[in-house]
Parts: structure tokens; C-alpha cells; sequence
């Protein structure tokens, strides 16, 4: 039992109309990394709020050793005394500070005046920056940083911790591109040499198998097993977590491109990108790939009139111009965004509202919104896209990530878009999810429809994508076809995304 550091005892947890967790009972080692997985839905986050002490398990209890004696955390700031840690899946950060505030937030360096002593705190922040390869300036305020950079800031922060005891990542690569992931391993690897323990969540199974220890498997809120990472596979894991094989899930069918849908020329911002020039057809998907800061996102932005550009836009070969997100939709854009609980949904609005929130006046006459047309739309998308949910009336914010992001989907396909743009569109979600979205490209595509799709993921963008972008530094570094992108290594992406190549 010394070597212990965490053990759940028969916990289960009710929800109105939801068993979140049902009589999960573990243990974990000091110094161990374990994964914990499982579908969304399976209990993975209502998990980690028992252990953080956010929530109260219904029965049962977790059990913390500190320091040899078994303590049980009832609130976030009696597990962060005892040296529990969790890094979110949605980043949880003060946006309107800067990375150094947001660094000593409650915590902050002061004189013998008692006045916060700002040199000292920058320079402290300077240390941790620059540990973990971020060239940025801690007097920077966090919303002037990409997503990622942000994710980095909330996971290095934990470095300031002396009492760690166990730390929980909850999808820490979700937007991470390759270098920074390894940098995060690293990190990993010296907390478990430490003797701290890990519990480590992602859809990415490679990761785990890379870098955990052991690995524990949930499903609809019941424990299924555990095991020695070593006596798993990534098929295994899948079958495990699903109840079912899966076949290759980027497997998804291509279809020959048809007409011109969008072209964009000489596209540049002031800061961002400059020169970008690509096309899209009917029934094909462009794979737009890059580090942090390479420009993707800022240039679908600038496409959607989110920010000021210059260059040219033709929508089937007629040049237009978009001034903002609501003259792309009459267009025939429809933009899924990287942050979907941000900028995309309405958490605390049921799914027919978020459903048809751009779509309400081809459901309205005279400015009456059709309530039954609302509610039928809203059903029949639901079904299209396959969002779990007991009613329409759910709020969104109760809903798994994989059903958030296909409410989202449903949202942008209630306009019948021409053109999608999906930014990121599988962070945070779990394979059986990925599996239904990939679908609904193939299913878009079949119908004529025409995908930009944005990944910091590899395989996923490398496997889908009928032409691949690759772009670094704001311009275009990189520009492969499909028979192109299926001889190509993910070493060779990286190349073109890293400057050191331009095709």
C-alpha cells in the first residue's frame, strides 16, 4: 500500500437520467504513468472531477496518500495542498493577463513593501518559458497567443509546483504540433523520475502507447480493465473501448474533383500570411497543414471577413468580396472553428436553439420563427450528423466533445453550404466520433460539396486529403496532390512546415 498514491473505491456517480460512473473501482503507483481511455461518454471527465475534488462521487470514495496518510480532497484547492494537478482539455487560463500573471496568478513574487515585484515574476517566467521552448515574451497578454501557445503556458505552469504528487493531463497534444508533444514527453518523463504520477487522457493511442506505463479502460461509465501497456495494442485498446474492431478509419472514399468552387489569389494580411494562392473544387477535401503560427487558421479567418486582407476571392469563378462571417454564409462558406466551445456553440442553450442559430429566418416569415420547423430541423440534423442525446432540448453543454462538435457540424450544414471549412474539427474527440465525422466528409463530398480541412494531426489531414497545403511562416511551403500525398512521409510534411523545403 506505501507505494501507492491513488485508489478508487467502488465510485459511481448520478447524473439526472445519467449514470456518469458505476461502481469504478482502481489504484495507481507512485511514479506511474497511466492512461485512462475510453469513448466520450465513457466517465473519463466525470473521473478526474472525483479525483479533483470538483465532484462528489454518489457512492464509494478516491482515496489520496499524502505524505503516508489516506486523505480524501473535497474541493480543487485541498487537492492542489496535496499536490494534485490537472492540466484541462479546454484551456483554462486568465486571457485578459499576461503570461506571467496568469503564471504567479494568486501567488505573486513581493518586496519587503509588500508590492508585487514585477522584475522578479518576469524573470522567474522567463526560466519556464524558455525550459519548455517558447519564445515568447512573459509580459505577452495570453489572448494575444495562438491556441497552442496557450495550451503550452497552462501545461508548464504545473512547473511551478514544489509539492507535486500526481498530475492529470487531459488531452495535452489535442493542439500541440510535433515539437511541442515532445517537449510535453519530456516534461512527462521528469515528473515520473521525480516519482510523480500521471494520469494521462487522449484519443491518440499512439501517444499512449509511447509513453504510459500501464492503461485503464472505461466505457459508459463502468471500468473494463486494466493493463501493462506492454500487453495492449492500438487495436485492442479500440476494441476494448468500443466493444467492436474498427477498420482504417481514414479509409473514407475520394471522389474525381469536379468544378471550381473557390479560388483565393495573392491572399495576404499584415501580420499573418502573404501570397496565399490555392483552389477547391466539387467533391474534394484540401489538407491544410503547419506548425503554431504558420497562418491556417488567420487565412480561413480572413476568408470568412474576420479580419482585413487583400488579394482575390472567386466563388464559382465570380470574384466577390467578403466582408464578414454572415456574407460568407450567404455565399456559401460555412466556417467550423479551432475553439468550438468559444466560438461555435452556446453551452447553455438547448441543441435546437445551436442548431438553427444561423439558419432561424429560412424557418421564419414576417419575423416569426416556425417552432415546428425549428424542432423538425433540429431532429433531423441530429439524426444526419448521429448527435447521442436523450432530446433536442438537452443543453449542449451536457453533451460528450464528439457530440458538441457533430451539434456544431449540424449547425453549418442547416445553410447547404458549398464550401465547409473544418478547423480542427476532431480535437478532443474520441475515435468512435472521429470515425462518424470522417463520414460526414465523405458524405459531403459525395454530394459536390467542397472541404477545407485543417489538422495539426498528421495522419488524420495526410490520410484524408485530396490535396495537401502545407504551409510555414505565413506562406505556402508545400502543395501535393493526392497520388503525391500517398507517397509522402510524415517526415517530409514536417520538413516543408519547418522552412527547410518549398515545393
Amino acid at each position: 500500500m506505501e507505494d501507492l498514491i491513488l485508489k478508487v473505491e467502488n465510485v459511481s456517480k448520478y447524473y439526472p437520467g445519467v449514470t456518469a460512473l458505476n461502481n469504478v473501482s482502481f489504484t495507481i503507483k507512485k511514479g506511474e504513468v497511466r492512461a485512462l481511455v475510453g469513448e466520450n461518454g465513457a466517465g473519463k471527465s466525470t473521473l478526474i472531477k472525483c479525483i479533483m475534488g470538483v465532484e462528489r462521487p454518489d457512492t464509494g470514495h478516491v482515496g489520496m496518500n499524502y505524505n503516508g496518510e489516506w486523505v480524501i480532497n473535497t474541493d480543487a484547492l485541498e487537492a492542489q495542498r496535496h499536490g494534485v494537478f490537472a492540466n484541462y482539455q479546454n484551456v483554462n487560463i486568465a486571457d485578459e493577463l499576461s503570461v506571467a500573471e496568469n503564471y504567479f496568478l494568486g501567488n505573486q513574487p513581493r518586496n519587503a513593501f509588500g508590492i508585487i515585484d514585477w522584475k522578479k515574476m518576469n524573470e522567474e517566467s522567463s526560466k519556464i518559458l524558455h525550459k519548455f521552448s517558447m519564445d515568447i515574451d512573459p509580459r505577452e497578454k495570453i489572448n494575444r497567443l495562438p491556441l497552442a501557445m496557450q495550451a503550452m503556458v497552462t501545461i508548464s505552469k504545473i512547473d511551478l509546483n514544489k509539492n507535486i504528487k500526481l498530475v492529470i493531463f487531459d488531452e495535452p497534444t489535442a493542439l500541440l504540433e510535433n515539437e511541442k508533444t515532445k517537449i510535453l514527453f519530456d516534461f512527462i518523463k521528469s515528473l515520473k523520475e521525480q516519482g510523480v504520477s500521471v494520469i494521462y487522457i487522449s484519443h491518440r493511442l499512439e501517444e499512449i502507447m509511447d509513453i504510459c506505463d500501464s492503461v485503464t479502460v472505461l466505457k459508459d461509465g463502468t471500468y473494463v480493465d486494466t493493463q501493462p501497456i506492454e500487453n495492449v495494442s492500438k487495436d485492442i485498446l479500440i476494441s476494448m473501448m468500443v466493444g467492436r474492431e474498427m477498420s482504417d478509419i481514414y479509409n473514407i472514399r475520394h471522389f474525381k474533383p469536379g468544378k471550381e468552387l473557390l479560388r483565393v489569389e495573392h491572399f495576404s494580411d499584415d501580420d499573418n500570411f502573404r501570397d496565399i494562392n490555392f483552389q477547391v473544387h466539387e467533391g474534394e477535401i484540401v489538407g491544410f497543414v503547419g506548425l503554431v503560427g504558420a497562418g491556417r487558421s488567420e487565412v480561413m479567418r480572413a476568408l470568412c471577413g474576420l479580419s482585413h486582407k487583400t488579394g482575390d476571392v472567386y466563388i464559382r469563378e465570380t470574384k466577390t468580396d467578403i466582408k464578414n462571417p454572415a456574407d460568407a454564409m450567404e455565399k456559401g462558406i460555412s466556417f467550423l472553428t479551432e475553439d468550438r466551445r468559444k466560438d461555435g456553440l452556446a453551452l447553455q442553450l438547448p441543441i435546437s436553439i445551436n442548431i438553427n442559430m444561423n439558419s432561424y429566418k429560412m424557418i421564419s416569415s414576417n419575423g416569426v420563427i416556425s417552432l415546428s420547423k425549428e424542432i423538425e430541423r433540429a431532429k433531423d440534423f441530429c439524426k444526419k450528423v448521429n448527435v447521442k442525446t436523450p432530446n433536442i432540448s438537452q443543453l449542449v453543454g451536457n453533451l460528450s466533445g464528439g457530440n458538441q462538435q457533430k451539434v456544431v457540424i449540424a449547425k453549418l450544414l442547416c445553410l447547404n453550404p458549398d464550401i465547409l471549412i473544418f478547423d480542427e474539427p476532431t480535437v478532443g474527440v474520441d475515435v468512435g466520433a472521429k470515425e462518424e465525422i470522417y463520414k460526414i466528409m465523405e458524405d459531403l463530398t459525395s454530394q459536390g460539396k467542397g472541404i477545407i480541412l485543417i489538422s495539426s494531426y498528421l495522419p488524420e489531414v495526410m490520410g484524408l486529403s485530396d490535396r495537401l497545403i502545407v504551409m510555414a511562416g505565413g506562406q505556402v511551403t508545400g502543395d501535393f496532390n493526392r497520388e503525391e500525398v500517398t507517397k509522402l512521409r510524415e517526415e517530409d510534411v514536417l520538413l516543408c512546415a519547418s522552412h527547410e523545403a518549398v515545393v
